[in-house]
Formats: C-alpha cells, sequence, structure tokens
C-alpha cells in the first residue's frame, strides 16, 4: 500500500457512537502530516479531467474523531445528517470547547440551534477558537450582544412577501423560500428568525401558493429558490418543485440558493445533478467564506455542477475576524474560479440581532475591493454590496475611480492610485 493509501482514503467520517473515544489523546490521535492528498476524479458523462497541479491546490479535508467510518458512510449526505454535532457533549469530542463557547451554547440553543455536519465539524482546529470554520459554527458569547440598530427582519423580506414564503421586491424576480432548514446553522445566519425552527417549515400549502402567485405573475422570470436551504429537501421533492416552475411559460431562469458545496458537499450526487440538469437553464449560487472551506471535496461537488452545464456563482459575507482581510479574499476568490465558480457577492454583514461581532466597517469593504481591482484578474473581483435594511435591496458600493472634472475632461486614478485624464466628446 502506498504512502498516499496509507494516509488517507476518500472522505468519509462517523461521529459519536464509537465507545473508544475517552480520552483527549484518543480523540486526535494524528494531526494533518502536511502532504497534500488529492483523489483523481471520476468522469461523467465525458467530462475532461482537470489538470492535477490546479487539483492538486485543494486537499482532503481531515477526518478528525471520525477517522475510522467507513467511506460509504462518511461520503453519504443522509450520515452526515444523522450524524450532526448539536450538543455540548458531541462537541467536546471533536475542539477544545472554550470557556466562551461553552456559555454561548448554554445560552443560546433555546433561539438559534447549533448543528454542524461531521465532514464541516473536521475542518475545525480543534485547539483554536479563533478558527475561520468554527467562528462561523460554533456560538460565542457576542451573539448575546443585541444592538440598539439590530432588527428582526434585517432585509424587510416578511414586508414584500404577497403570499407567505415568497419575497417580491425585485420587478422581474422572486425569492422563493421552499425549506428553513440546512446542514450546518451559521452563526451569522440573516434569518435566524425562521431557520432552525420547526413552526416556520414551509408547508406543501405554502410552495403550492407561491407557485401559484409565479404563475400569475408574468413579469416574473427570475426564481431564486432559497431557505434556510432548499437541498435539505429530498431529490424527488426538489425535481416536483422545480418541475412545477420550469413549465411556468415566462420563468425563464431558476436559481438555487445553497450553502451544502460548503458545509455538506456529499449532498452533490451524481443522481441530483441529472436531476437538476433537467430544468436548465439553472444557476446555482453558494457561499463560501475562507479558503479553509475550499477542499477537495468542495471542488468535486463544483466539478459536477460545472461539468453538467450548471453556472455556479459565490456570495461571501464579510465577517471580522473570518475573512475581513485582502489578502483572504483574494486567495479564496482565486481558488473559486479555479473551482469555476464566480466570486458575484461581497455581502457588508446585515443588521440581523445577535451578529453585530460579525460585522465589519463598511470602508473595510471598499478596501478589499481596491486592494483586488488590477492586482488580480477581474473574475475574481466580486461586487460589494450593502443589502439595505427594511427592503431597500442591494446596493452596490464601490472605491472612487473618478477624482474629478476639468471641463471635458474626466480625471482618474487606476488601481496603483496613478492620475490619468480622458477627455469626453
Amino acid at each position: 500500500m502506498s504512502t498516499k493509501d496509507n494516509l488517507r482514503r476518500a472522505p468519509q467520517l462517523e461521529l459519536f457512537h464509537s465507545s473508544s473515544l475517552e480520552t483527549r489523546g484518543q480523540l486526535h490521535p494524528r494531526r494533518n502530516s502536511g502532504l497534500t492528498l488529492v483523489r483523481p476524479a471520476r468522469l461523467l458523462d465525458g467530462a475532461p479531467p482537470i489538470a492535477d497541479h490546479v487539483r492538486a491546490r485543494f486537499p482532503l479535508a481531515p477526518r478528525s474523531v471520525w477517522e475510522e467510518v467507513p467511506d460509504a458512510e462518511w461520503n453519504s449526505w443522509q450520515w452526515q445528517l444523522r450524524h450532526r454535532v448539536t450538543t455540548l457533549a458531541q462537541l467536546e469530542k471533536v475542539v477544545r470547547v472554550s470557556g466562551d463557547e461553552r456559555e454561548a451554547i448554554a445560552r443560546t440553543q433555546c433561539d438559534f440551534s447549533m448543528a454542524i455536519t461531521p465532514y464541516y465539524a473536521a475542518l475545525m482546529d480543534p485547539e483554536d477558537p479563533r478558527c475561520p470554520v468554527r467562528l462561523q459554527s460554533v456560538p460565542t458569547t457576542g451573539e448575546l450582544l443585541i444592538q440598539p440598530s439590530d432588527l428582526e427582519d434585517p432585509l424587510g423580506e416578511e414586508k414584500d412577501m404577497p403570499v407567505p414564503g415568497l419575497t417580491h421586491r425585485y420587478p422581474d424576480r422572486v425569492l422563493f423560500y421552499i425549506s428553513h432548514n440546512c446542514p450546518v446553522y451559521c452563526r451569522h445566519c440573516t434569518r435566524k428568525r425562521k431557520v432552525a425552527k420547526p413552526t416556520s417549515a414551509a408547508a406543501r400549502k405554502q410552495i403550492d401558493d407561491g407557485i401559484a402567485y409565479i404563475a400569475r405573475h408574468p413579469e416574473v422570470r427570475d426564481v431564486v429558490v432559497s431557505g434556510g436551504d432548499p437541498l435539505s429537501l429530498s431529490d424527488d421533492r426538489l425535481d416536483e418543485i422545480l418541475g412545477r416552475l420550469r413549465v411556468i411559460q415566462h420563468v425563464e431562469i431558476i436559481r438555487l440558493g445553497t450553502r451544502n458545496l460548503v458545509t455538506l458537499p456529499q449532498r452533490i450526487t451524481d443522481d441530483f445533478v441529472r436531476m437538476l440538469r433537467r430544468h436548465q437553464p439553472v444557476f446555482v449560487n453558494t457561499h463560501f467564506n475562507h479558503p479553509k472551506e475550499c477542499t477537495a471535496e468542495a471542488f468535486e461537488a463544483a466539478r459536477k455542477l460545472a461539468d453538467a452545464g450548471i453556472t455556479l456563482g459565490n456570495q461571501m459575507v464579510l465577517l471580522k475576524g473570518i475573512n475581513d482581510d485582502p489578502r483572504i479574499v483574494k486567495e479564496l476568490n482565486q481558488k473559486l474560479l479555479m473551482m469555476r465558480v464566480k466570486p458575484y457577492y461581497i455581502y457588508q454583514c446585515d443588521l440581523a440581532k445577535g451578529i453585530s461581532h460579525f460585522r465589519t466597517s463598511v470602508d473595510k469593504g471598499i478596501e478589499i475591493i481596491d486592494a483586488l481591482r488590477g492586482w488580480t484578474s477581474g473574475l475574481a473581483v466580486p461586487h460589494f454590496v450593502i443589502d439595505a435594511p427594511c427592503g431597500g435591496g442591494k446596493i452596490p458600493v464601490l472605491p472612487q475611480y473618478v477624482t474629478g472634472r476639468e471641463g471635458k475632461k474626466l480625471l482618474l486614478r487606476n488601481y496603483r492610485h496613478q492620475p490619468y485624464c480622458y477627455e469626453e466628446p
């Protein structure tokens, strides 16, 4: 057996049902060996292979305490969901829980649950509470700080609902919520008022009413299917909903908003991709926030979708202590392009309750865009937007490249802050 085979099987793991996990040393029998190990992709439908030097930049996720879980189980998205980390006792088997995390878990679970897939939990640094993956998924006491500007519904989605579960704000598109469950409950979630709460689940009648509304409104050409995470539904249920949307003559495109590529890439199965292909044109927008999330498993999930002709975009949220550094964002966006995921938006963190500790200044976002423009390919430069409170919609925020006018001369500066002049007709 080769060293590579010895060190890593395919990316699968199991959870907390082993009686052998009794001591700290057994919980973390070994750390990352420092080797980057990548599985060759299985080609589907004659898809071309990915260059080895590109694929080599995406290491397999570690297995952490699930090292002995059979591959068939670890690679099953249903197994991942059944074995999520949802309690302090389970989390203590994966990381050294800090006092702050311990207090936050005790005080936040009634309001916004903790749930972390084994795959995503294994990406966390077990010794560092400031790990960017850990900060996104494990509660901290920052969630207990409610600011005067915090809002229950920061984007005013409820006031623009002509029927329950559907927001119609922009002229030609709607936001259609079909699930309020997610594989991982992100601590910076803007829909904490709904997500993870059984009473807010999208019932069949609510979905029926949403589809009926879309069918009655010929101006709606673009349907954004969201949640929660719509991929929390089964393939059959998704197929039914997408099929009913696709037969509406004025619906031109369907978009799916999902974080499964980040938190549960096992969900992107061959069967799921084949189902999605039946409803083209389909776009998938996902939500990578840090390069640490760009694993071989995430790469493979994106590859399957891209090879099937599905366009992928990324919507990053600017988060203090996680990605508020131009170098981190540049690395993330360059990796995303190698995954064939277009960096689409950087969102200023919303004014949702309990997430003020994640917010940066708006100037920080402008600084990041300024550090990207010209210094890396334009494909790696997303739109920086503020989703305006109370329903104002997305407002782009840009660095200032026009510095003045002199008659017909437009005074400009380039990415190096060098002055230029353009004479208008």
